[in-house]
């Protein structure tokens, strides 16, 4: 039976308009303490209001607003401390995938002996954390059903995953409400992001039709109400890509990932340009360097979208204004990118074995 010998998902997922409310209540089921971790949009929207309004007099929840950008591994420890010192039972985030990988990380690795790095280097983790609660704010990462959470080593300009079965959400809050007020930049971003994760875990070579199901899914729901959903923000199209970026993390989670995502780590730590636009501009590149080896998957994906499936995330880049941020800027560490795309586990995992050449190919159309 073509079937991972190991799955995890979520333990419990909410999906509805409104159920932001829901949240603290939920949370309270692991203890009557805990840390919420945020952006700035939370205060902004007023939503942080209306989730203290939800906090019980026998209660006590603390808020930690990060700072912009993708999280590092300091930031981690920060969270850590602030968690051991309130004594917080478990901890929840809410907000785009870094918010989410943060919270992810600091939960799972709540008790661990080591510091982060350790872990990030494949050191073994041998202490259970505390529960991780994820509301996705963005359509998205896909963070919220994955085991695995990206932090930027800035000593090593180096952006690498911290992973553990441990680490999975115990519970998924699906508000399609926190997509309508995001920036477009950051829907069309975050939506294409969850579009390339869907495409590489359908075709990687670790897929299996559980991953199959959902990634082809996830490649649908995205393809067709990103445009109209940017554009109207009505809750159809915000609910469709939600769950497209949900599904696509349960793909991908099973699956891992491909070449883009190899590649786009090193380019995110040397240019601090957003992920999810580097892995928009790598998805035609990855696509021509795959077609041979796709077979009839090509044929699904260009059928589920109705349109050539080059031809399709072509018109979604037109249609989103996304272009490339490294036109015409000179590729430095050039070697570095190349060396850290080839040894990395979602390269691994492309159906097509990665070269150097390969790799120098997807430099040249997105640079040039």
């Amino acid at each position: 039976m073509d079937f991972p010998v190991e799955t995890v998902i979520p333990q419990k997922t909410l999906f509805r308009p409104g159920a932001l409310t829901a949240l603290i209540p939920e949370c309270l089921e692991f203890g009557p303490r805990g840390i919420l971790v945020h952006g700035p949009s939370l205060e902004k929207n007023g939503q942080k209001d209306l989730l203290s309004k939800t906090v019980p007099s026998d209660a006590s929840v603390r808020y930690f607003r990060r700072k912009s950008g993708e999280p590092e591994l300091s930031e981690i420890g920060d969270l850590i401390r602030a968690g051991r010192e309130f004594k917080a039972d478990w901890i929840a985030g809410i907000g785009g995938g870094s918010v989410l990988d943060l919270a992810k990380a600091a939960a799972g690795l709540f008790n661990a002996k080591e510091k982060p790095v350790y872990y990030q280097e494949g050191g073994e983790l041998k202490e259970p954390g505390i529960p991780f609660i994820a509301v996705p704010t963005t359509a998205g990462s896909g963070s919220e059903a994955t085991v695995n959470a990206v932090i930027i080593n800035p000593e090593k300009k180096a952006k690498l995953s911290i992973r553990d079965k441990t680490f999975m959400a115990r519970k998924v809050i699906l508000d399609p409400d926190l997509l309508r007020k995001a920036p477009p930049a950051v829907l069309r971003f975050s939506a294409m992001d969850a579009l390339v994760q869907a495409y590489e875990s359908f075709i990687s070579k670790n897929a299996t039709w559980f991953s199959e199901t959902f990634a082809l899914k996830a490649v649908e729901l995205l393809a067709h109400h990103l445009p109209p959903g940017l554009e109207s923000r009505a809750e159809e199209h915000l609910s469709s890509l939600l769950l497209g970026s949900y599904f696509s993390g349960i793909a991908f989670n099973a699956s891992r990932l491909g070449v883009i995502h190899g590649i786009a780590h090193p380019l995110g730590a040397l240019y601090h340009e957003p992920h999810g636009l580097i892995c928009s501009v790598c998805l035609p590149a990855s696509i021509k360097i795959n077609r041979r080896v796709m077979g009839r998957k090509y044929d699904v994906m260009t059928y589920v979208v109705k349109k050539d499936f080059l031809e399709k995330t072509e018109e979604l880049l037109s249609l989103l204004k996304i272009e490339s941020p490294f036109r015409g800027k000179p590729l430095i560490e050039k070697e570095k990118i190349i060396a850290e795309t080839l040894r990395s586990g979602s390269t691994a995992a492309n159906p097509k074995p990665i070269t150097r050449e390969d790799v120098e190919f997807i430099l040249e159309e997105i640079f040039k």
